[in-house]
């Protein structure tokens, strides 16, 4: 095993990827699938994690990982079964919110996407001395809130917030706890709001999207994968824990 195998092979490791079905969950778990991990798609459908087992398994080079793809239907809302949910519902000014949507959004996003299966699999970990690591997905606005999206943005600057703290309490136990900030990707729960679906051009919030991305481009879903294997890399980023590493085009460093 050369080098580079050694830092980032992931042979006889299990990742478990929660919203399995998602465009970002399948590049990551492309990404752990060349290294050499087994796989558990966890979401709340079966039919979309099946989708995306079959989507896996026709790429190039994983034909035969038929054996290292599990696909768990699990509700992270309880802390008996775990489930990511997550996403966006809706937009409004401050004072127009609508406080149970308001805290049907918190509760997804950051409960549900967050707080249970932590608690749940961190748990697991200390009572059998697993050393395993944690990797949050956080978001743009973590950082910058993204106007009209109030309980969202408030959900993912949480998540760093999380990340920290629950990377602090479980060092102790030699469990690492990180996060990705990925910028704007394309997928099934944005594309209608940046790209219109009749033209195929940008909507006004793509056009400021753009604007602020001094890439002038989308991220391509395939760049998470790096970054993944990295902090997920005991020998790559065994003394890294507690940071949120964005993935957006220049986006939080944009100026005028």
């Amino acid at each position: 095993m050369n080098y580079l195998d050694a830092m980032f092979s992931f042979e006889g490791k299990t990742v478990a990827i929660t919203g399995g079905g998602g465009s970002i969950a399948g590049a990551m778990s492309e990404a752990f699938l060349k290294a050499g991990a087994k796989v558990a798609l966890w979401g709340h459908r079966m039919e979309s994690i099946e989708a995306a087992k079959q989507r896996l398994l026709g790429l190039p080079g994983l034909a035969d990982a038929v054996p290292r793809i599990l696909t768990v239907v699990v509700d992270t809302n309880s802390e008996e079964a775990v489930k990511h949910a997550g996403g966006n519902k809706g937009k409004s000014s401050f004072t127009a919110i609508d406080v149970p949507l308001f805290e049907d959004i918190l509760k997804l996003n950051l409960i549900a996407g967050l707080v249970v299966p932590t608690k749940v699999t961190a748990a697991f970990w200390i009572e059998k001395g697993i050393k395993g690591n944690i990797i949050n997905l956080a978001s743009m606005s973590s950082y910058i809130p993204l106007s009209g999206v109030w309980a969202y943005g408030a959900a993912k600057a949480a998540v760093i917030n999380l990340t920290m703290a629950c990377a602090k309490e479980f060092a102790p136990a030699g469990i690492r706890v990180n996060g990705i900030a990925p910028g704007f990707f394309i997928g099934k729960q944005n594309k209608a709001l940046l790209i219109d679906e009749k033209t195929n051009e940008l909507t006004p919030r793509g056009r400021d999207v753009m604007a602020h991305t001094p890439f002038g481009r989308f991220g391509d879903v395939s760049e998470i994968a790096g970054v993944s294997l990295f902090l997920a890399s005991d020998k790559a980023a065994g003394f890294v824990t507690g940071v949120t590493v964005p993935v957006d085009g220049g986006y939080l460093v944009s100026n005028i």
